[in-house]
């Protein structure tokens, strides 16, 4: 709205009002001159793993992974189980230095660190205070290390419940139960996982990412995965499902009836040749689709754009996902989520809600309104747009420069623990 502007209060929009009256009210307040710029709320990113940042360059060994159950082995389980406790700390901090910088403020994390687990999200919980963005944490438990490893991610998880004392009340960091997927989890750990999880919480899993998902949920338990999940009170309206690329109509419905949130990651599906979530059918079943990145950049618009032409390529037909449906799920979804989980006003440009705000330098060369704003952000925004990051009504990135983080200190730190990650990667094979 063209002569508005909006009063932070504390950490909170106390105000929308036309410019001059605010002025008039408030003369002494900060004031931050948008210059044009359009003001929108901070993008969210519904699932990532920060441990993963630290593959960017890395030689994965041999040949190349032919599959997907090849790259786990091949890249991502050797590559966790490389990582101690300085690279976890450099590895969240590079990803949230990325996340300012393309104005995404508040992050759903999924963490392993095999052979860094107790404390592992101390850690994590450390960098993102540090950073000042607001993040949701979670260990992956997971049976691939073995019934002593899979009980230490499980006391990982409640220790970090606990320790945020559910819905933490500064809002800034809260806690989910991380699980990897149905396929490296056990009945025994799973009902453990169901029977210990505080009243109130939820579930962080990926679910039917890949066929080999379904077809070892159907060969050891004689069930599909959504199924078998259900049995434990996985699902729920606390729980984040995961990728759900292969999912059959029954699946879908019992999502939807139970009210579980599911991520869509389409750069990762791609990359992974996994396959594509039939998304819109989701949708209009009423499952509450969101959008994470999976690890990828925290240039989210990206993460957009790429779900806007992905699924006209794999359905071959130019009418599917539709701009606005992209914004629905990306945007009013993502934001319906993170309102959900950190228990305040997120997302959305209101009174009462928390103070987490982009600028957005981007000139419009045609009209620019409320109906076609979804296809203007994804044929004509662009990351570098953005030219500040508000969270939490403090500024971290003011005329494109942060102002919390000195980001050479982090990047050089992040060398020296990558090329200690990549030495213990490579004794793997």
């Amino acid at each position: 709205m063209d002569g508005y502007a909006v009063r932070i209060n504390k950490n909170f929009i106390e105000k929308i009002e036309k410019e001059e009256r605010l002025l008039e009210q408030y003369p002494s307040d900060e004031k931050i001159n948008a210059n044009g710029q359009i003001l929108m709320p901070g993008l969210i990113c519904a699932h990532t793993h920060f441990y993963g940042v630290f593959s960017r360059g890395m030689a994965i060994h041999g040949e190349a992974p032919a599959n997907f159950l090849e790259i786990l082995k091949k890249l991502w389980w050797p590559l966790d189980q490389s990582l101690h406790e300085e690279d976890v700390y450099y590895s969240a901090m590079v990803c949230l230095i990325d996340a300012i910088k393309h104005g995404t403020t508040t992050v759903f994390d999924h963490h392993a660190s095999p052979n860094f687990i107790d404390g592992s999200l101390d850690v994590i919980e450390n960098a993102v205070r540090k950073s000042g963005l607001r993040a949701s944490l979670c260990y992956e438990v997971t049976d691939r290390g073995g019934t002593e490893k899979a009980d230490a991610g499980i006391r990982e998880n409640l220790r970090m419940i606990q320790k945020l004392g559910g819905k933490n009340e500064d809002r800034m960091v809260t806690a989910s139960f991380g699980l990897h997927a149905g396929v490296t989890l056990s009945d025994k750990t799973l009902e453990k996982c169901a029977e210990v999880i505080p009243e109130g919480h939820g579930f962080h899993i990926h679910v039917a990412e890949d066929k080999i998902d379904q077809k070892e949920s159907e060969k050891r338990y004689d069930v599909n995965v959504v199924a078998r999940l259900n049995q434990f009170k996985i699902t729920g309206d606390n729980s984040i499902f995961v990728h759900g690329v292969h999912l059959s109509d029954d699946e879908i419905d019992t999502i939807h009836q139970t009210g579980t949130w599911l991520t869509h990651q389409p750069r990762s599906n791609m990359n992974n040749a996994v396959g594509m979530a039939n998304v819109e059918k989701m949708v209009q079943r009423g499952i509450p689709i969101c959008m994470g990145n999976d690890g990828f950049s925290f240039s989210m618009w990206d993460e957009w754009r790429t779900c806007y032409l992905a699924h006209k390529m794999w359905n071959q037909d130019p009418r599917r996902m539709g701009a606005d449906q992209v914004v629905d799920i990306a945007a009013y979804n993502n934001a319906r989520m993170a309102t959900k989980f950190f228990n305040g006003k997120i997302g959305v440009i209101q009174e009462g809600a928390l103070a987490d705000l982009i600028l957005v330098d981007y000139i419009p060369i045609t009209s620019i309104h409320a109906d076609n704003l979804p296809w203007h952000i994804i044929f004509g925004f662009r990351d570098s747009m953005v030219t500040m990051t508000m969270v939490n009504g403090k500024v971290l990135m003011r005329d494109r420069k942060l102002t919390e983080i000195n980001e050479h200190e982090v990047c050089e730190g992040a060398q020296r623990s990558s090329a200690a990650v990549w030495e213990r990667y490579k004794k793997q094979f």
